[in-house]
């Protein structure tokens, strides 16, 4: 697991390693300034290995695009390394004098005194490396001026970029573009990776991203961890422990209402991401032209008459994709919210239809509201379907999704996706979780299909919905990331990550059983 911070977090985690726990800033400027310098040097020799047997240098030109603030004191005590490496060093320091923080001043001194080029001009010449150390994560407002040139001017020269930090124009907590930004080829993240470098469209400028301590750690938030967080680790150990006396009963039972007439499809693709998560049996309710082909494409599954014979036997309920939004949807999805009680899973059509009947929301938001009534929920909107949950336009959704989540969240009292390149999910509690896993080549049909299947699935086996939802979304992106590798991000269909689901976890039961 590994926080995701907003510009206040870092800010706040900062002033207390320095403030309570008394390491002095200059000492964490330079060893911000020491990780820059071992990415740039890991660099330079794979491109001395790569070069002749007779070992010709990497070209060793920098420019460092200094800024007023501590950023800025990060990149001068980076170009003074450089500089004493041997590298040719010029540095442009911007913004008015008046403003640089002591310790850029510190910095900047100590730089000079080596005999650094130092100007407050934008330089004319060729470079083989850049140093964006403008802003950071100090930037709130869009790019103007003498900035704006120099960022321009960054973008412009055909040399390899690195970013201290953060891509200066990037908004450091949504990652945002303001005005213009640096396009960097890595970014040196210091203490904690922020969330504008995750959040697309920062991810793009921020290229590489490499994470390092630099004598900052989770000591300096005081107990008040950040808000939002991602996985790193392998979906084997974030799942539930799969008892070894177990029978397909106690793996759980997943009910999936899927599939109006000619759809048997979204049925079928949610019925294998639930199969592929590890419940132990799944019972289909769709259109009743479904049936035949749904019992030969999937013959492990059951398939129901009546949605009361499924929903009165299943320990977790799947319901939306491809069922449509006519009468029998709607009639369905009251039946659902008024007589069933297990954790419910709602996908496509399903929000579809409550976001069409203020009267059907308003019972949804009555029965969550009421903790005697209240069961665990999962919402798994698109930004199309969150847009008409809120009454507003994509495009809202798509300037901050996190946002939206979390105001569904509160208000349902429900773990809320928002499925986007980063989807995030919001608890009721305020967490956040922001999805790394996954590629373009989950943007195909069905795909949201099988995440509803791997949702009901833990949804049945995890008793917070919210952790339930958190795994389910790594895991159908790690499903995805198998896939393409194996297919290509052009070629991979919601039936080929549906495959991949079983390689993602193949291992699991292996090492556990080790571990006894």
């Amino acid at each position: 697991m590994e926080y995701l911070v907003t510009s206040q977090e870092m800010r706040f985690c900062d002033r207390n390693t320095s403030g309570r726990f008394h390491i002095p800033p200059a000492v964490l400027m330079e060893r911000a300034a020491l990780a820059c310098f071992s990415v740039i040097e890991e660099r330079q020799k794979r491109l001395r290995d790569a070069c002749s047997p007779l070992g010709a240098r990497a070209g060793n030109r920098v420019w460092v695009a200094a800024g007023f603030g501590n950023n800025g004191g990060d990149g001068l005590a980076l170009a003074r390394l450089l500089l004493q490496a041997g590298y040719r060093v010029d540095v442009s320091l911007i913004g008015p004098p008046e403003k640089r923080s002591e310790l850029t001043r510190q910095q900047l001194a100590s730089l000079e005194a080596y005999g650094a080029s130092v100007r407050r001009s934008l330089p004319e010449g060729e470079y083989d490396i850049i140093i964006d150390a403008l802003f950071g994560v100090g930037l709130s407002r869009p790019l103007t001026g003498e900035f704006l040139e120099a960022v321009e001017a960054i973008n412009r020269i055909p040399a390899w970029v690195l970013a201290a930090d953060l891509p200066s124009g990037i908004c450091a907590d949504t990652g945002a573009v303001l005005g213009a930004a640096v396009e960097a080829d890595v970014t040196v993240s210091f203490g904690f990776r922020k969330r504008g470098a995750f959040f697309y469209p920062g991810a793009r400028y921020a290229g590489k991203v490499l994470c390092f301590p630099c004598g900052i750690t989770p000591d300096g938030f005081l107990g008040r961890i950040p808000q939002c967080f991602t996985f790193t680790e392998s979906a084997e150990e974030l799942l539930p422990r799969r008892r070894p006396d177990g029978n397909k009963g106690t793996f759980g039972k997943v009910a999936v209402f899927a599939g109006q007439e000619g759809m048997a499809g979204a049925c079928l693709l949610a019925a294998r991401g639930a199969f592929g998560a590890g419940c132990g049996m799944v019972k289909l309710v769709s259109h009743p032209s479904n049936r035949i082909p749904l019992q030969q494409a999937l013959p492990e599954a059951m398939v129901a008459s009546r949605p009361e014979e499924a929903a009165g036997w299943a320990d977790a309920i799947v319901a939306g994709p491809g069922l449509g939004a006519g009468e029998e949807t709607r009639e369905l999805i009251t039946f659902l919210l008024r007589e069933t009680k297990q954790p419910l899973v709602l996908d496509a059509d399903a929000l579809n239809v409550l976001a069409q009947d203020p009267q059907r929301m308003s019972l949804l938001e009555e029965l969550q509201g009421n903790p005697d009534t209240r069961r665990p929920l999962i919402l798994t909107p698109h930004p199309g379907e969150m847009a008409r949950l809120s009454g507003c336009s994509t495009a809202d959704v798509l300037r901050d999704p996190a946002r939206f989540a979390l105001l569904w969240a509160e208000k349902l009292f429900a773990a809320v996706l928002c499925k986007t390149a980063r989807t995030v999910v919001a608890s009721p509690e305020n967490g956040l979780y922001a999805n790394g896993s996954g590629n373009s080549g989950m943007a195909t049909a069905g795909s949201g299909d099988v995440l509803a299947g791997i949702l009901g699935t833990l949804a049945a086996q995890e008793t917070n919905p919210f952790r339930a939802a958190c795994v389910g979304v790594y895991l159908h992106g790690l499903a995805g990331d198998r896939a393409a590798h194996e297919k290509g991000e052009r070629s991979m269909t919601a039936g080929d990550l549906a495959d991949q689901i079983a390689g993602c976890l193949s291992h699991a039961g292996e090492r556990r059983k080790t571990v006894r």
